[in-house]
């Protein structure tokens, strides 16, 4: 049963990410957390997370940027294996608290700030910003939807989005899955479950390109922050707690 109900979630999650830009870790990690544990989230999403994301990559193989692809590996590179030994000694129950406030931030600039005035994203900042991504993503299992502004700032609509950040995102969780393994934070269990999860992404990321195909880029970047905004609420409430303490 616990196997069916991550394959279930799995796809309804995939197929909403294809749609919004990305995101299904806001979905899979409560169900992680509700039937394997909160130890078992990291683990068991970057495992997904790497099946996944490289057979999106691969589906959408002609339309990745590798321009940016260049420049956002080598930063993901270091901070993955940062933040996935920083799992083993810290507890960073405060960064999704941090992570909401600011995805709350992108976006208010999407909706209030006029054309001129919004950032405009350069090439080279994806190594520094890919850094503090993956460090984040090695300590919590996943950022989600996190760079899906950044990505829209630099240009990148639909089909080039998706691909290039699925294939960013492999590559992450490859090297997260390793640094896991080698600190000792997975196991054979764990790595079964998040089987389970990457096996449900791949029908979902077939009908899901199917039907990004028949959205606008309109559409399509208005899903991305209508999902971003929500991700950010869902990270602030699950925090709740913790900014109660901080506040008294």
């Amino acid at each position: 049963m616990i196997a069916l109900s991550l394959f279930v979630a799995s796809f309804v999650a995939w197929f909403l990410s294809m749609l919004a830009g990305g995101g299904s870790p806001f979905i899979l990690i409560p169900m992680i957390s509700l039937l394997l544990g909160a130890q078992a989230v990291a683990p068991v999403i970057t495992t997904g997370l790497l099946i996944g994301n490289t057979q999106r990559g691969l589906a959408f193989w002609d339309d990745v940027d590798w321009a940016v692809t260049a420049w956002y590996v080598p930063g993901a590179l270091v901070g993955a294996v940062i933040g996935c030994y920083g799992l083993t000694q810290i507890h960073a129950e405060g960064l999704q608290l941090l992570l909401g406030v600011g995805l709350l931030v992108m976006v208010a600039n999407y909706l209030f700030a006029s054309q001129d005035s919004q950032f405009t994203l350069k090439l080279w900042y994806f190594l520094p910003l890919s850094l503090v991504n993956a460090i984040g993503s090695g300590l919590i299992g996943s950022t989600g939807p996190v760079m899906n502004p950044v990505y829209l700032s630099y240009g990148l609509e639909k089909e080039a989005m998706v691909a290039t950040k699925a294939l960013n995102k492999a590559v992450l969780h490859l090297v997260k899955l390793t640094a896991y393994a080698a600190f000792g934070s997975l196991n054979r269990e764990y790595l079964l479950y998040g089987l389970v999860i990457g096996l449900g992404a791949i029908p979902a990321n077939w009908l899901g390109k199917r039907v990004l195909a028949k959205m606008s880029a309109q559409q399509f970047r208005q899903l991305v922050f209508a999902f971003v905004a929500v991700s950010g609420v869902a990270m602030i409430w699950q925090q709740r707690h913790f900014l109660t303490v901080w506040l008294m």
